[in-house]
């Protein structure tokens, strides 16, 4: 199975149908789906600014899933990389009108171990970078009746599942 097919599996079975992001249905139709064939953290760089470009220009694609399954497999060399991706922003005059949400396979929140499932909340099958429109998210965040909430019902729900039925959901994605 392709790391595309993959990456849409999960994002309707687990983001969107677990609602772990109320804003996610809404764009489903919008979302442009990249996979990275960048080897190094330079060429992801590339690639991320091409798409980062790509957003800027066109109207008919609200969200951008970038995923680079060959690069960044530790999950401390990709937060690390994160750092990059926002000195990449602020070099294209785009600081405030994207932002860049991270997803890792071994995503792991701070103050939090590695076996706690409410890191599942952003781990995803493969690496990826997701760049987000600002002005759309201002407007999803005005419109959320309890958006300060979110992360905690995630977690919650997440908690209630049980971390072997959330690993058996996460592994789905990956069945044909």
């Amino acid at each position: 199975m392709s790391e595309l097919v993959s990456v849409k599996k999960w994002l309707d079975s687990f983001v969107i149908d677990l609602n772990l992001c109320p804003f996610a249905k809404s764009v489903k139709e919008n979302i442009r789906y990249t996979l990275s064939e960048a080897t190094s953290e330079e060429a992801l760089l590339i690639e991320l600014q091409h798409e980062l470009l790509l957003l800027d220009s066109s109207s008919n694609i609200e969200t951008i899933l970038l995923v680079h399954p060959k690069v960044l497999q530790d999950f401390g060399d990709y937060n690390q990389f994160l750092d990059i991706t926002d000195g990449l922003l602020a070099s294209l005059d785009f600081d405030e009108k994207f932002q860049i949400a991270s997803f890792h396979p071994e995503y792991q929140f701070y103050e939090t171990l590695a076996s706690d499932v409410s890191n599942y909340t952003n781990r995803s099958p493969f690496p990826m970078l997701h760049i987000l429109r600002e002005s759309s998210m201002t407007l999803a965040i005005e419109n959320h009746p309890d958006v300060a909430n979110v992360p905690d019902r995630n977690i919650a729900l997440l908690e209630a599942w049980g971390l072997d039925k959330v690993r058996r959901l996460r592994q789905s994605c990956f069945d044909a």
